[in-house]
Order: C-alpha cells, then structure tokens, then sequence
C-alpha cells in the first residue's frame, strides 16, 4: 500500500492552517470548526465557515445572485486550496471536490491524492 500523507497530527495542524488562510483571504475570518481526517488517499475536510452580514443580505434581495456567488466563490476557493497542497506541502492532487451548504454553513471538502 502506498503512504500519500500521513495520518498524523503534524499533518493535520498543517491542513487546519492551510485551510484557514484560504478562507481568510477569501472571506476575511477562518472557520468557527474545523475536522481533518486522512485515509489512504483521501483527505476529507469538515468545516464550519461564520456567515457574513452582507451574505445574509444578499439571501434576501437576491438568492440566485447569492448562490451563483456561493459557486464563484467555491471554485475559487479549491483553486486555492489546490495550489497551497502542491507547493506548501508538496502533495500531488488528482481533483478536489467541495460541497457547500448556505443554509447551515457547513462545508465539506474531499481531496484525491496521486
């Protein structure tokens, strides 16, 4: 069996930060919770993001602008993350897939390893 990355506490301490400055440069806060599990090859992330003020806002005036925003915003969010795995922590990623939901605010994020 291969070893892709470690399940190890150092591992996921990295992950947590990387994850992190992703969501802060993109929303401006970190995560209230974060859980990180590693399985072979498979890293799974469980987060739960804060709601912004002006995206409750949004939700209201205008919900299908809201949700294409949510979209935007998730694929971005993965090119991101994406980048921060291969350079800081030299992991080779086959795809990332990311699911988001406004209502409760939890986000859960899958990365497939090479």
């Amino acid at each position: 069996m291969m070893v892709y990355l470690e399940d190890s506490a150092d591992n996921k301490k990295e992950l947590y930060r990387l994850y992190n400055a992703v969501s802060k440069e993109l929303f401006g806060v970190g995560t209230a919770s974060l859980k990180v599990s590693i399985e072979e090859d498979l890293i799974t992330i469980r987060a739960k993001h804060h709601r912004a003020t002006r995206s409750l806002s949004l939700e209201k005036e205008n919900p299908d602008l809201k949700q294409a925003v949510d979209f935007q915003l998730s694929s971005m969010f993965k090119s991101q993350l994406y980048e921060k795995l291969e350079t800081e922590l030299n992991i080779q990623i086959e795809a990332i897939f990311r699911d988001y939901d406004s209502p409760t605010q939890l986000a859960f994020t899958n990365v497939v390893m090479k």
